[in-house]
């Protein structure tokens, strides 16, 4: 029997186990019923598409038909061509510059002429976006880098992305245009490789080269995938000048799978800030606040693709 000075803990921790299942019940309540208001949450992402992956309804949407750059997302696609290629994941291969881009955004610590294996290489372009890795693994494609962009864009019409289009491998190139709406039918068919959800949801991984032999740290861009407080099955950030910040990621919410994509944010956590909104709402039905800034690079993002503001989705 407990002592009554022991009473009030365990009122206390019970009232706790409470509040937290009836947390996660009314979660799991307004993602079902279907009542969830969109006027409840502002995202600062230009672009937004959350869709429940049991039912592949729409649970929000945001200018998310708006044709745009989508940077590094782009590895996700390259990693469903490479698999669907059935190459020897072991081979070591070459690393090698001839060919790839010579953009600000195309640094790269592996030294040309060392040579690791086309899985682990597969591994550093998802978690860690490795860009010159992935030019790697499409220059080894049957046929080169040409025919590993005809296969993505092949792969995009199979996926019925219509409104897709990809003009390289990494995402350096702001080419490689889509919609929220596209990459969520990417995302759903990403999911049922395997790989791709072990690679890009890896939270860090020493690398060893071969000939030199030297080893690199990497860890994944995405801080939510680092601090593991999320229940995330895939997970893609990109960023270019001209795309800003991207964030795609399958998770789970309250007991519910769901497809988050957040195209061209402004600041390096605006994605993230937007993906917690996004849970509040799913939970509870309530959003946050978005920065000043953030809703000023919005409006100008807008003006350049000619979407009246008045008429903008106020979300």
């Amino acid at each position: 029997m407990l002592s009554r000075r022991w009473i009030p803990v365990w009122l206390c921790i019970l009232a706790s186990i409470c509040s937290t299942v009836a947390a996660a019940s009314s979660g799991q309540e307004n993602i079902k019923s279907g009542n969830l208001s969109p006027d409840n949450i502002r995202l600062a992402s230009l672009s937004a598409a959350v869709i429940d992956l049991e039912t592949a309804k729409p649970l929000l949407q945001k200018h998310s038909d708006i044709v745009v750059p989508i940077a590094s997302i782009t590895k996700i696609m390259s990693a469903m061509v490479l698999l669907d290629g059935k190459q020897d994941l072991d081979e070591k291969l070459t690393i090698s510059r001839e060919g790839f881009s010579s953009s600000k955004n195309a640094y790269s610590r592996l030294r040309p002429g060392s040579k690791l294996a086309r899985g682990e290489m597969l591994q550093i372009s998802l978690m860690s976006s490795e860009n010159l890795a992935t030019f790697v693994l499409a220059a080894n494609y049957p046929g080169g880098v040409n025919a590993f962009i005809k296969a993505m864009n092949d792969k995009a019409k199979q996926l019925g992305m219509t409104n897709s289009t990809f003009t390289d491998p990494t995402g350096l190139s702001t080419g490689n245009q889509s919609t929220a709406m596209d990459l969520v039918r990417m995302a759903r068919a990403a999911m049922k490789y395997a790989l791709i959800q072990e690679y890009s949801t890896t939270d860090k991984r020493t690398v060893t080269f071969s000939h030199p032999r030297y080893h690199l740290n990497y860890r994944n861009t995405n801080p939510l995938v680092r601090k593991g407080e999320w229940d995330i099955a895939l997970s893609k950030t990109g960023y270019l000048s001209e795309a800003g910040r991207c964030l795609i990621m399958l998770t789970e919410i309250s007991g519910r799978r769901v497809a988050m994509v957040l195209l061209d944010s402004y600041g390096k956590r605006t994605p993230v800030g937007d993906a917690g909104r996004i849970k509040r709402w799913l939970t509870t039905g309530e959003g946050g606040r978005v920065s000043k800034v953030a809703l000023r690079y919005e409006r100008q993002k807008l003006q350049t693709y000619n979407i009246d503001l008045a008429s903008a989705q106020n979300i």
